[in-house]
């Protein structure tokens, strides 16, 4: 609470500041995690819930690796919140398709299973003709000519998990300030102030996990967080009796019935907004992989933020001014929100930085003077 002095303070009360908060707790840390509140442009509030690691950091062994890692401790995590809070968070794990519509698109799906294990990936990637899909899933359209499939892609609700992740906090006794949107942040006496709207909060240490507002957060405690947001609208339908028992790169169907339907990919600064073309080409693409959707009722198309940075890879780092300050951002805050909680979180109560995240450091955007 404000007066007191934290071991920890996490700025952000999202996925990423959330896990973080909630690891370091678990790991003995006295945690404070700050949270803005429904007007931060919260990334979790309209996140697909795709836990997707097929073609993740293809190209990149150490995303891949970290993703991978993030993969295999999703069950240990999920049971953990729901054993801490008794909050079903909705994982499931029945593996993941990636629908392809040509042969071309095959191909593409080939190349990434080959290059998956060239770069050293220990996830399976399995290539399906047109008969193995419809034999699993009867439902695909006449225009569906196989897919991709891996076991280790799973699902989760967002929102539930985010639920989830605060109330364990506090179970454990942390502290979980609401309307605690950050002003500044300032190195005063061997700690950490955080100058919130409800008072100074005081740490130790300190994370910044604040999203796409941490590009201005970060450079008063010496770091650097480059981030750019990127508008994703969902289309969610109405209820309907379940037909698809996997996950879907672009159309999920959750726990209690309804489609999820996206995302796009939008250059809209920060509008959060939605626009029927784009929920049109959304509905037209679940519609050729499922011609059934085209009876269901869509209830509900929503647009939210995601945090991005110049490669789409994650930054973690420790500022060199201000030891003790650490700054963490990803776009993939559900995928990687089981290694958050699990590594990330109890490293940085102790002071570091994992190695498996050692190479995602922002310097690596730094230009070099001729």
């Amino acid at each position: 609470m404000p007066g007191a002095t934290h071991d920890l303070i996490v700025v952000g009360g999202g996925l990423i500041g959330s896990a973080i908060a909630w690891g370091a707790g678990r790991a003995g840390a006295d945690v404070a995690l700050l949270d803005e509140g429904d007007v931060a442009h919260r990334a979790a509030r309209g996140n697909f819930g795709l836990i997707w690691l097929q073609g993740k950091g293809v190209g990149a062994p150490a995303y891949m690796r970290w993703s991978l890692q993030a993969g295999h401790l999703w069950e240990t995590f999920a049971a953990a919140l729901v054993d801490e809070t008794g909050i079903d968070i909705g994982w499931r794990r029945p593996g993941g398709l990636q629908f392809c519509f040509s042969d071309e698109e095959m191909d593409g799906r080939r190349r990434v299973a080959e290059q998956t294990r060239t770069d050293g990936g220990d996830i399976a990637i399995e290539l399906w003709d047109r008969a193995d899909v419809l034999d699993r899933v009867p439902e695909v359209g006449p225009e569906v000519v196989g897919a991709s499939y891996s076991p280790l892609d799973s699902h989760v609700s967002p929102l539930y998990l985010l639920r989830a992740l605060q109330e364990g906090l506090q179970a454990g006794g942390g502290t979980y300030l609401s309307g605690a949107g950050v002003a500044a942040l300032r190195a005063e006496a061997g700690l950490f102030v955080a100058e919130t709207a409800r008072g100074p909060v005081r740490g130790r240490r300190i994370v910044i996990a604040a999203g796409l507002g941490a590009a201005d957060l970060a450079p008063q405690l010496g770091l650097s967080i480059p981030v750019r947001p990127e508008r994703g609208q969902i289309v969610v339908t109405e209820r309907v009796k379940p037909f698809f028992a996997y996950v879907g790169s672009g159309v999920r169907q959750t726990a209690e019935g309804s489609f999820l339907i996206g995302s796009s990919h939008e250059e809209a600064g920060f509008s959060e907004g939605t626009d029927v073309a784009t929920a049109a080409r959304l509905c037209a693409s679940a519609v050729r992989t499922f011609p059934r959707l085209a009876e269901v009722n869509v209830v509900r198309l929503w647009g939210s933020l995601r945090v991005m940075t110049p490669d789409g890879k994650p930054i973690y780092e420790e500022s060199q001014t201000h030891p003790g300050a650490f700054a963490a951002t990803c776009h993939s805050g559900v995928t990687l929100c089981s290694a958050h909680a699990l590594v990330l979180g109890p490293a940085i109560a102790d002071g570091v930085l994992p190695e498996a995240v050692a190479s995602f450091r922002s310097d690596r955007f730094h230009v070099q003077a001729h």
